[in-house]
């Protein structure tokens, strides 16, 4: 997912009809997309680089488990490949119980085999496992039909994880040689739709002739990447463009004026946040001084206004915390500790760290300058910007940044494998602030560079970090939890393995002018992007306007 900054976007927007039939007497086209450039043909689920990942039209394909909604984490999970679940008490095992009558779509059986097939691949094969880090010791069907996945660890804070896992058919997936590069060429999943057609700007998925449960009322989906945020907000404001989460600097303006009654947008907070990741293992951004320094002189409020145009919530506390949704996860000493400018403060601390100054330039204790090269992709025009307002901030501490663009894909592969030294990206989100920690400081994860990493982008590694996760994870009670979290937001405020920039809202921008039952504010039942998992349920909800 592009983060919370992912998109939804595309071109045509047939004429919708409204019928009082069933969904095979509906017509008109869904159009979604992504500002990702030019597309190459692969549909492997896994990947956050194939088409599928970066466009999010997998999860119309290829089904999960059951669904959660982490704009609502208290709500329970949607039941869907699996009718129910069972948790041992020490959350060292579960027991899924499977839909039965689900066929894939070249019509073989669903069966609790290709269940615990699909957990079983993503240990086998490692780097296919970056969607939601699963570990497990084994995974196995049972006589009855079942299927019992065990751990060696406790998955109190990752049962939302488990339960949502994707599903693969093992008749397809046993036969390849290689996952980690297949591309998937025929697609065959659960979920209502198939692969209809690809070019290298837009993909479409069509209905498929019979589904476990009723169809969908969309017939077809067009998924389109739009070379930048620009191209898209026209579409959204023509109406082109029906579904999308682009950054749209006067949203107001630019996009909800252009029809009040249609154009809609809903940001759901979470408590996951953006930020400036920086390279750990790269001298001089191994050394602590020099990343709290450059967070003290960052200017949030310019991010919030400039940046992000005021569409992502503002970052106060120096925690990371997006609040008011983390104000009970806070430790009572740093209740009040808030971000601000300390252009001086950040000099101090520099020379205190054994960093000079040869007249206005940052020289690094081995006496070379401290210099960063930026990188995001070109199309993200807000990210772009946040990046130039960074660029001047480090500048007032002698600190030479360039920013340079590349195309999402070559920036997501890149990011992932630690060729970078310092980027903007989001974090993991959920229930608890534990997997926004997880995604910046978990030494467990560590990948070395050049091979895919799934969190830990920045190869932060601290020892007493990884320690207090792995306590969070493992506590029997929330008074473990809450010491375990103290020290996560110490080192978080003393140490910042990250920068954090603003909080990161779960949003989206749609029109109901063709259709309607998008969640909302008034209906939250799934955080409403286009490339999130949750992009089925919203699409099994749609119907055709004024129907």
């Amino acid at each position: 997912m592009r983060r919370t900054i992912i998109v939804a976007l595309a071109l045509a927007l047939a004429a919708t009809g409204c019928s009082s039939g069933g969904a095979t007497k509906a017509s008109g086209v869904l159009t979604v997309g992504m500002p990702n450039g030019p597309l190459t043909e692969n549909h492997n689920p896994f990947l956050p680089t194939s088409a599928a990942g970066s466009l999010g039209y997998r999860y119309q394909i290829y089904e999960p488990l059951a669904f959660v909604n982490n704009t609502r984490p208290a709500q329970d999970p949607v039941p869907w490949l699996a009718t129910k679940w069972d948790w041992a008490p020490d959350y060292k095992k579960i027991t899924f119980t499977i839909r039965e009558n689900v066929k894939w779509s070249d019509g073989k059986p669903l069966t609790a085999a290709d269940v615990a097939f699909s957990f079983e691949i993503l240990k086998k094969w490692p780097a296919l496992n970056n969607r939601d880090s699963l570990k497990h010791e084994a995974a196995t069907a049972t006589p009855d039909g079942k299927v019992e996945v065990t751990f060696a660890s406790p998955q109190f804070v990752n049962r939302n994880k488990v339960i949502s896992a994707m599903v693969i058919p093992e008749h397809v997936w046993s036969g390849v040689p290689d996952p980690t590069t297949y591309t998937n060429p025929k697609p065959v999943g659960t979920g209502p739709y198939e692969l209809k057609s690809f070019t290298s700007q837009t993909v479409t998925i069509a209905r498929r002739a019979e589904y476990w449960q009723e169809l969908p009322k969309v017939p077809e989906i067009q998924y389109t990447s739009y070379n930048d945020n620009t191209a898209q907000t026209t579409a959204l404001a023509s109406g082109a463009s029906q579904w999308s989460y682009v950054f749209i600097p006067d949203y107001q303006k630019l996009y909800v004026d252009k029809d009040p009654a249609n154009h809609k947008l809903w940001f759901p907070a979470g408590l996951g946040i953006h930020g400036l990741w920086l390279n750990t293992t790269v001298a001089p951004f191994d050394n602590p001084a020099l990343r709290s320094a450059m967070s003290d002189v960052i200017d949030r409020e310019a991010i919030f206004v400039k940046g992000e145009a005021r569409l992502f919530p503002k970052l106060e506390s120096k925690t990371g915390m997006p609040l008011p949704a983390g104000d009970s996860f806070l430790a009572p000493e740093y209740k009040d500790a808030k971000f601000k400018i300390d252009v001086e403060g950040a000099k101090s601390k520099l020379t205190s760290a054994g960093f000079k100054y040869a007249g206005d330039v940052l020289q690094a204790p081995d006496g070379k300058p401290v210099t960063i090269e930026l990188t995001n992709p070109s199309g993200w025009s807000d990210y772009l910007t946040v990046l130039d307002i960074i660029k001047g901030d480090l500048k007032k501490i002698g600190i030479e940044a360039t920013v340079r663009t590349q195309t999402a894909d070559a920036w997501t592969t890149d990011f992932a494998n630690g060729a970078f030294q310092g980027s903007l990206r989001w974090t993991n989100t959920g229930a608890t602030p534990y997997e926004m920690y997880q995604n910046i400081m978990d030494g467990a994860e560590i990948k070395p560079i050049g091979q895919t990493a799934a969190v830990n982008f920045g190869r932060y590694n601290s020892p007493e970090a990884t320690a207090a996760l792995a306590e969070y994870a493992n506590a029997a009670d929330d008074a473990g939890r809450a010491k375990s979290l103290a020290v996560l937001q110490k080192i978080m405020v003393e140490q910042v393995p990250m920068i954090p920039t603003s909080a990161g809202p779960i949003g989206a921008e749609y029109s109901t002018k063709s259709w309607v039952g998008w969640p909302s504010e008034e209906d939250p039942y799934g955080p409403p992007q286009a490339t999130l998992p949750n992009a089925l349920q919203i699409v099994m909800k749609l119907k055709p306007a004024g129907s």
